[in-house]
Formats: C-alpha cells, structure tokens, sequence
C-alpha cells in the first residue's frame, strides 16, 4: 500500500449467484493478465505502484517504466470508478496489465462501530468494480490498523470471515479478487504473518479471496522468508517489496536488500502474480528504480 494510506484509510450472496460465480470464474481463470492460470515455471512479473514510477503524467510514467521491462502497474483505489475508461484507453496499446488495486476503501472492516464496518463494505464494493473492469489480480485490504478502534480478536476474527465471504464472492463476480495484507507490528496487530492471513482466506471459503505478501512487513514478522510464503501456498496472489531497513528502493539499503529467500519459496510454489515495488526513493528513481529492477532479477536467477 501507499506511504500515506494510514489518512485513506455480513450476508453472503445467494447460492444462485454463486453458480453464477462459477462459470465467470471459469472465464477469470482463462483470463491471461490475471495470473491464475499457472504455467510449467514461475515466472518474475515485476510491476510499479502509480506514485513510486518517475514522471509527472501517467504515460510519462508508464514509458519509463515499460522501458525497464516492467510489466505491471498498481494504483490507489480512491476514485479509481472515475478512472476505469482513462485508464482503459492509456493501457490499450500497452503490454502493461493492471497489477493489484492498493486500497483507498473508507471506514476498516473489524471496526467495533456496523456504521464503520458497512461504509468499509460498500466502499469496498465499488473499488472492486472498479478492478474487475481493468482486469486487476485484486484489491489490496488491511482490516483494520492500530490506531483504528476495533473488535477483540476473537470477535474480529468471526466478523471478518463473513466480510471476506461476501467481498471475495463480490469479486469472484467482477473477475477479480480481494487481497488480504498482513503488516508489522508498528501498523497492525491482527494480522501479521502471511500464514496466519493464508489461514483466514481458507476460512472464508471464497475463491475470490487471497492473501499478499510485502518483504518490509515480512522483514520484522517473518523468521523465514521462503518458509512464509511456502505456508501461503496457492492463497499468495500478491507481493509488495521495498528496502528492507528504511522502505525505499530495492538495492538502497546495500546488502539487506536480500530476497533471494522469498524468491526461491516463491519460485517453489510456482508464483505467477505479481510483485510490485511499494517503496520511497533516497536517490533519483529514475536512476533507483532501474538498479532495483537489476537487482530483483539477479536474485531471481539466483533464487
């Protein structure tokens, strides 16, 4: 998610429906931007948020990063229904594909107040909307962050499942998904570890449900990179990677800026999404952001 998102920031559907959900899945599935269709290797699909590609104009944003071979592009979720025909008509002549939707909802979903939660819901709803017509992988979403007055656990734990059915199924219907993030401890105390957030997709039972992985998050969390996304397995369709002492460009923070690990735990589960650079720069991007994208694919050979 952006560096600002903190300021941004149950019925399920009939069965019906979700036979309908069904066949669109099918279509989704088939759908080549999406990534859920896995081939014989994994494969490094990097992509950039909007905010962090060099450039005061989207195309000038998207040259240079197209130039770099970068093949995905991330935006905010905040007005985004107000985007979808821009966006549409700016990407048609591109190789570059609509990567996940980083946030941008109001409310948070475990707020201890319904009137919170369903403004969360509906906004929700409509960012999705908004993914499933760009052909996004799916919409990023933190349930709640520490200083947002929330549920007990157990209780959050409970509501969210029900919320995440109902979103996840709403997404499955627009061709996309919802992206569930654990975070460091500094942000979010409910869910920090990608295994824990794998476990709550598979309790949702939504196939339109999904967890994301982000190496600053998973540097304070993790006790193995590779290990973490090994427990998310087939629930992973999303990555964020930054520096790993300060958040900024890959390669900024000289020898930590190791994912050689994640990357073979992500080369094991055979990863076709996305991994997106979510990150500051200390030196000129147009400089920083070329040396990273060095950087990620010779730790991917590596890996």
């Amino acid at each position: 998610m952006t560096l600002n998102r903190r300021s941004f920031l149950g019925t399920a559907v009939s069965g019906a429906a979700l036979t309908a959900a069904g066949g669109i899945f099918s279509s989704f599935k088939s759908n080549p931007g999406m990534g859920l269709m896995k081939s014989d290797s994994p494969i490094l699909k990097i992509s950039c948020q909007e905010g962090v590609a060099p450039g005061k104009e989207l195309n000038e944003k998207l040259d240079f990063i197209e130039s770099l071979g970068i093949v995905g592009i991330e935006f905010w979720g905040g007005g985004l229904e107000k985007r979808v025909a821009e966006i549409q008509k700016i990407l048609q002549n591109r190789k570059l594909k609509v990567s996940a939707i980083c946030a941008g909802f109001e409310g948070w979903l475990i707020a201890d107040d319904p009137a919170i939660q369903k403004k969360c819901m509906d906004s929700m709803k409509v960012i999705i909307g908004a993914a499933g017509e760009l052909g996004s992988t799916g919409v990023i979403f933190v349930p709640a962050f520490n200083n947002q007055k929330s549920l007990p656990d157990k209780e959050a734990r409970e509501l969210l499942l029900g919320q995440m059915k109902e979103l996840g199924d709403f997404a499955l219907q627009n061709k996309t998904r919802i992206l569930l993030e654990p975070l460091n401890r500094q942000e979010c105390y409910f869910c920090r570890q990608i295994a824990d957030g794998a476990s709550i997709v598979r309790d949702t039972k939504s196939e339109g449900a999904a967890v994301m992985g982000d190496f600053w998050h998973m540097t304070w969390e993790e006790t193995n990179d590779r290990a973490a996304f090994l427990a998310a397995s087939d629930y992973l369709h999303h990555v964020h990677i930054a520096s790993r002492k300060r958040r900024k460009m890959p390669g900024e923070d000289g020898e930590a800026d190791n994912y050689v690990n994640g990357f073979r735990g992500l080369k094991e589960i055979n990863y076709q999404d996305y991994v997106s650079f979510e990150c500051g720069s200390v030196g000129d991007p147009k400089v920083t952001l070329p040396a990273a994208v060095k950087l990620m694919n010779e730790q991917w050979e590596k890996a």
